[in-house]
């Protein structure tokens, strides 16, 4: 059973994380930042973390972590989820999954 599109399909918004990873940090702060309330799995806090840090590989995911996943679409890592943020174009993907309703920009 491929255990990453499982857990991808409970939430609009998923993170593949590592609790000592700082750019995971970043990219979690980033997304609830918006107002969005993401499923969240520290890989290595989970006894079948290395199992997923395997098929986010497979995936595509170099490095494996942070894992963003948008409406079950894999966003990408920190850098391709910042790029988004910067072309403005991350909050209209959250508001199209319905993570996050309003946003009003400061």
């Amino acid at each position: 059973m491929d255990t990453v599109a499982s857990l991808v399909g409970e939430r609009p918004v998923v993170i593949f994380s590592k609790s000592s990873c700082c750019m995971s940090h970043t990219i979690k702060t980033l997304i609830t930042g918006f107002g969005a309330n993401p499923a969240v799995y520290e890989l290595d806090q989970m006894s079948n973390g290395q199992q997923i840090e395997g098929e986010l590989l497979q995936r595509g995911c170099q490095p494996s972590v942070p894992a963003v996943f948008i409406g079950q679409q894999l966003i990408g890592g920190a850098n391709e989820t910042m790029s988004l943020h910067l072309r403005n174009e991350l909050v209209p993907l959250l508001m199209n999954v319905k993570a996050i309703w309003l946003w009003k920009k400061k």
